[in-house]
């Protein structure tokens, strides 16, 4: 790698090399194409909606870049569904391991190493951009320079993160909670083992999101999920999870406010009037 990575960098790339060593079994699995089979059906997860979305709005034919990759899940269905797909990573292993899968699949894909600081494509290329949980393991005003350089204007940037207000973290890290109510209820929520949660990662909040919102001139979908989900009650659990998404589907306009997670899709702007990105109106 050119640059020389920040600590924080090598200490996601030393958690990612053990990480793929786990998951080196998925060579020997078949590897599942279901949320590209009418994925609208599952409507209260977040990432079925995301491809309820990337299935219907046509991406064969488009340059599209996976922003940290990981194991190559969503570079693999893009590329399924017809994109030119670019997918970079900073962990080699993970990245390995996506490769070997992506040949095993017959996949032509464009993998590459580098941290999302630092991107090596070329300015105005890409004309959709996914970030599914990696923008809150970045240096985000860094992350989205560079994503706002190597895009075309106009380009799609679809967003699917973990998010908490700040408002609702505060309750997170209060002493009762950190304390007592998370270290009980963690292998309930999480299951056992210890959960995929890095040394660094925070939670985008809504500063982070204000910068994101920059790049973007007009937000055409914006989703909330996750108030009690992944908080108080796992995933797993599908009843639940359908009341949580009707809770925050009906307290729309707190969506932000309550929320766990995000799903939001913007046109990225690359200039206006004054020469500079403009922000988005928000929904």
């Amino acid at each position: 790698m050119e640059k020389q990575l920040s600590d924080r960098q090598q200490r996601e790339i030393e958690y990612h090399r053990h990480r793929a060593k786990e998951h080196a079994s998925l060579l020997a699995k078949p590897f599942s194409w279901e949320v590209l089979d009418r994925p609208s059906r599952r409507w209260w997860n977040a990432y079925w909606q995301m491809y309820d979305y990337l299935v219907n709005v046509g991406v064969r034919g488009k340059r599209v870049l996976v922003v940290g990759c990981g194991f190559g899940d969503d570079a693999f269905h893009l590329a399924k569904l017809g994109a030119e797909v670019y997918a970079f990573d900073l962990s080699p292993e993970s990245l390995a391991l996506a490769s070997s899968l992506a040949e095993r699949e017959g996949l032509s894909i464009h993998f590459e190493e580098m941290p999302a600081e630092t991107l090596k494509y070329e300015s105005d290329f890409f004309d959709y951009i996914l970030a599914r949980d990696i923008l809150h393991h970045v240096d985000i005003p860094r992350a989205t320079s560079e994503i706002h350089r190597v895009s075309k204007s106009g380009a799609v940037f679809v967003i699917n993160e973990v998010y908490s207000h700040s408002f609702t973290d505060r309750i997170r890290r209060s002493r009762i909670v950190e304390k007592w109510l998370y270290p009980a209820m963690r292998s309930f929520v999480y299951g056992p083992g210890k959960p995929y949660i890095t040394e660094d990662e925070r939670k985008l909040t809504e500063r982070d999101l204000a910068e994101i919102l920059k790049l973007v001139s007009s937000i055409d979908l914006e989703k909330h999920f996750n108030f009690l989900v992944n908080r108080v009650v796992p995933d797993r659990v599908e009843i639940l999870s359908k009341l949580d998404r009707l809770l925050l589907m009906c307290a729309r306009p707190l969506g932000r406010f309550l929320a766990g997670r995000l799903l939001l899709v913007g046109r990225i702007v690359k200039e206006h009037a004054a020469g500079e990105p403009r922000a988005a109106q928000h929904l």
